[in-house]
């Protein structure tokens, strides 16, 4: 696969993108999301908001810096817009979560211009760094250091609430029982309820889990795929239809 270009038929299945319509499509550039699970900002203006029709039109709003991707105007139009990333749109005052969907993977739900400055992210990782402090390696690419002593009290694939605007912690969501728990990847993704039941392995990204979601339905998948989102309820807002999350 080129490293600069991309055909329609190689481009992710949940892309909303005809194959036979044409040769090439938008290549998301290097950023802090995989190609596999991110959506290029022009496609996603394009095809999935429909705020242009064409792709250079999608450019020209882009580069004119009327887009927000987590607080910062993005003006590069093949910017990879992935999971819980909140996308603003400035002239409209329009906010929208990308979040995990059943059918289409990964999909935009509208959120209150309040809810836009916060964003939920997941820790990938937790090292030592100089000075005593705890390095924080979030799912979105962005790097966190605190204090041993508040460092400390984080685990791996625990969730953070974020303050996009100030970049501090709001709130923390433990993966845990009794936790709400966002099925992110796998044949069961976009299902969430409450986590029931952990089956610890020898290693924890490969241990099983168990989810009640609202209608009683059981969902298992592996922790890998969870994604800690609340403790009662949703910190944020993950689906169109659910209840007001707790900000």
């Amino acid at each position: 696969m080129s490293r600069r270009h991309l055909r329609r038929y190689q481009a992710p299945e949940w892309w909303p993108v005809p194959t036979k319509e044409a040769t090439w499509v938008v290549r998301p550039s290097p950023g802090p999301h995989p190609l596999p699970k991110s959506l290029p900002l022009a496609i996603l203006v394009r095809d999935v908001l429909r705020y242009t029709k064409t792709l250079r039109e999608a450019r020209y709003v882009i580069g004119k810096g009327l887009i927000k991707v987590d607080g910062e105007v993005r003006r590069d139009y093949k910017y990879p817009v992935g999971l819980m990333d909140v996308v603003e749109i400035i002239p409209t005052s329009e906010a929208y979560r990308i979040v995990p969907h059943p059918i289409r993977f990964l999909w935009p739900v509208s959120i209150s211009q309040e809810e836009a400055r916060y964003k939920l992210c997941r820790i990938e990782g937790k090292t030592m760094v100089k000075g005593g402090q705890v390095q924080l390696n979030l799912h979105d690419g962005r790097n966190l250091q605190l204090p041993y002593e508040e460092g400390s009290k984080y685990e791996t694939l625990d969730s953070l609430l974020i303050d996009i605007n100030e970049n501090k912690i709001s709130d923390h969501v433990k993966l845990e029982l009794g936790s709400m728990g966002l099925i992110v990847d796998g044949k069961n993704v976009g299902y969430y309820g409450k986590i029931t039941e952990i089956i610890q392995t020898y290693r924890k990204r490969g241990s099983t889990t168990r989810i009640v979601t609202s209608d009683g339905k059981e969902v298992r998948t592996i922790i890998d795929y969870l994604f800690a989102v609340g403790k009662e309820k949703p910190l944020i807002t993950i689906a169109q239809l659910q209840e007001t999350p707790t900000l």
